[in-house]
C-alpha cells in the first residue's frame, strides 16, 4: 500500500467477513469518497484521514434486512420510520414487504425510498391495497382486490426499487377464497419475472362460516407447485397455524423437495418466531437462506395513529402480537443460539439477499469500488437470554450487538431506540 493513498475513513483491526469475497480473518478496510477502496492486512494509519479502531468488533458488509414495514403513515401502525429501523439500527439496506402497491407506490418512492438515509427497496404487494392493515379489513384482499395487468405494469416500470411482488397463503384468506388470490400471485411474479415472497402461518381471522373446508396444514402442498425457482418462502419458524411444522409437530415433506428446486426460506422473524417450531425445523435440515427481521409497529409498541381501529389490542391472541423486543442483529443471534454458526448466519444478510434483489455488485459485499455500506457489530460473550413470544427461552453464549455503520462511506450509530437490551441469564 502506497504511503501517499489518501483514504477518507480507515476502519481498522476488525473481523472482517465477507461471504462474497471469501474473506474472513482480521483486515482493515478504506474508504474513499463513500466507496469501498481497499480491504487488506495493515494498511497504514497515515493513509487516511480518519481511523476508527475496531479490533475486537465483526466488520461485515452492509447488513440487509429482507423482511421490512417502513411506510410509515400509509400502512397504519404497520409501517416504522426506515431509518429507525435501517442505519439507527446497523442495518444500511431495506426490504418493504408488501406496503407499497401499483397504486401507493409513486408515494412509497417519493415519500420513503428517495428520502431515507437507508437503501430501501420494495416487493410490492400483489394487493391493490398494498399492506393496510388487512387483519382489520380482509375483504380488501379477493382475487377482486387483485390487478394483475396494472401490478405488472408498476412492477417492471419500477424495477429500480421493486425487486419482488409479495402474497399470503393463509387459511384466512384460503377459507374466504381459496387459492385463485396465490395464483394471481404466482402470475404477477412470473410475468414481470420477479420473485414470489409468499408468506405462510395465519394472518387474517377465520370468517363467521369457520375454515370452509380448508385445512392449513395442505395449503404449502397445494401453493408449491405455483412457485419457480428463486421465490422465497417465508416464516418457516411460525408459531401460526400453516407452518413448515404440521399439527403433529412434524416438517412438512414437501420442504425440502422445493428446495432441491431452486426455492428460497427467509426467516421472517418478527411476532410469528417460535423457538420451539425453528429447533424441529432445523433439526429436519430447513436452514434458511434469508433472515429479515419483520419489524412493525404491533411488535415495538409504537403509538396507534389516530382513528385507526383498536380491536385486537396486543394480547396473546392477536396474531401480530410481540412482547419480546428484537432487532434484526438479535435475530442473527437467534440462529446462533438454535445451533447455527456465524459463519452460517453472515451470509443469510448480506451476500444472499443481495442475490436474492438481483443486486449482488451493489450491497452484500466488501468489494473495491462499490458503496461502502458497512456494518460493523460487537460481539459479547456469556449467557444471555433470549425469549419469544410463545414465551420460550433459549441461551445464547454469543450475543451481537450494532455498533455503527457506515452508508455509502456516511457513519450512522446505533442509536435507534427500538433496540434490545441484552439481558444476562
Amino acid at each position: 500500500m502506497s504511503v501517499t493513498a489518501s483514504f477518507d475513513l480507515l476502519l481498522r483491526g476488525g473481523r472482517v467477513i465477507c461471504p462474497a469475497s471469501g474473506i474472513d480473518g482480521i483486515r482493515d478496510v478504506a474508504i474513499r469518497n463513500g466507496k469501498i477502496a481497499a480491504v487488506a492486512a495493515d494498511i497504514l494509519p497515515t493513509s487516511a484521514k480518519e481511523v476508527v479502531d475496531v479490533s475486537g468488533k465483526l466488520v461485515l458488509p452492509g447488513l440487509i434486512d429482507t423482511h421490512a414495514h417502513v411506510y410509515q403513515y400509509v400502512s397504519g401502525r404497520f409501517g416504522m420510520n426506515p431509518d429507525m429501523v435501517g442505519v439507527q439500527s446497523g442495518v444500511t439496506t431495506l426490504v418493504d414487504q408488501g406496503g407499497p402497491s401499483c397504486m401507493t407506490l409513486p408515494g412509497f418512492r417519493h415519500f420513503i425510498a428517495e428520502q431515507a438515509a437507508s437503501r430501501v427497496y420494495a416487493f410490492l404487494s400483489a394487493y391493490l391495497v398494498g399492506g393496510l392493515e388487512g387483519h382489520f379489513y380482509p375483504q380488501l384482499y379477493s382475487p377482486d382486490g387483485v390487478d394483475i395487468d396494472a401490478t405488472v405494469k408498476s412492477a417492471t416500470a419500477n424495477l429500480d426499487i421493486v425487486r419482488g411482488i409479495k402474497a399470503h397463503a393463509e387459511i384466512g384468506g384460503f377459507a374466504r377464497w381459496g387459492i385463485r388470490v396465490i395464483e394471481m400471485a404466482a402470475e404477477i411474479g412470473k410475468r414481470a419475472d420477479l420473485p414470489v415472497y409468499v408468506h405462510f402461518g395465519q394472518l387474517w381471522g377465520l370468517p363467521e362460516s369457520g375454515a370452509n373446508g380448508e385445512d392449513a396444514d395442505t395449503i404449502l402442498t397445494r401453493v408449491i407447485p405455483l412457485l419457480r425457482e428463486g421465490d422465497i418462502l417465508a416464516h418457516p419458524f411460525t408459531r401460526h397455524p400453516g407452518g413448515f411444522v404440521n399439527r403433529e409437530g412434524e416438517v412438512h415433506l414437501v420442504i425440502q423437495a422445493a428446495l432441491d428446486r431452486g426455492l428460497k426460506v427467509d426467516v421472517g422473524h418478527g411476532s410469528h418466531f417460535s423457538y420451539r417450531l425453528a429447533k424441529k425445523a432445523i433439526a429436519a435440515g430447513i436452514i434458511p437462506t434469508t433472515l429479515g427481521a419483520d419489524i412493525h409497529g404491533y411488535n415495538t409498541h409504537v403509538p396507534a395513529p389516530a382513528g385507526t381501529p383498536d380491536q385486537h389490542e396486543d394480547d396473546e391472541n392477536h396474531p401480530f402480537a410481540g412482547q419480546a423486543k428484537f432487532s434484526l442483529v438479535q435475530a442473527m443471534s437467534s440462529m446462533m443460539a438454535l445451533g447455527l454458526s456465524l459463519e452460517q448466519v453472515v451470509p443469510m444478510v448480506t451476500s444472499n439477499p443481495a442475490k436474492m434483489l438481483g443486486r449482488s455488485g451493489e450491497i452484500g459485499a466488501l468489494k473495491v469500488g462499490m458503496d461502502a455500506d458497512v456494518s460493523v457489530l460487537s460481539e459479547k460473550n456469556g449467557r444471555f437470554v433470549l425469549k419469544d413470544n410463545e414465551k420460550n427461552e433459549v441461551i445464547a453464549e454469543r450475543l451481537l450487538q450494532p455498533a455503527f455503520c457506515l452508508r455509502a462511506g456516511t457513519r450512522f450509530d446505533a442509536v435507534a431506540p427500538i433496540l434490545p437490551q441484552a439481558v444476562a441469564a
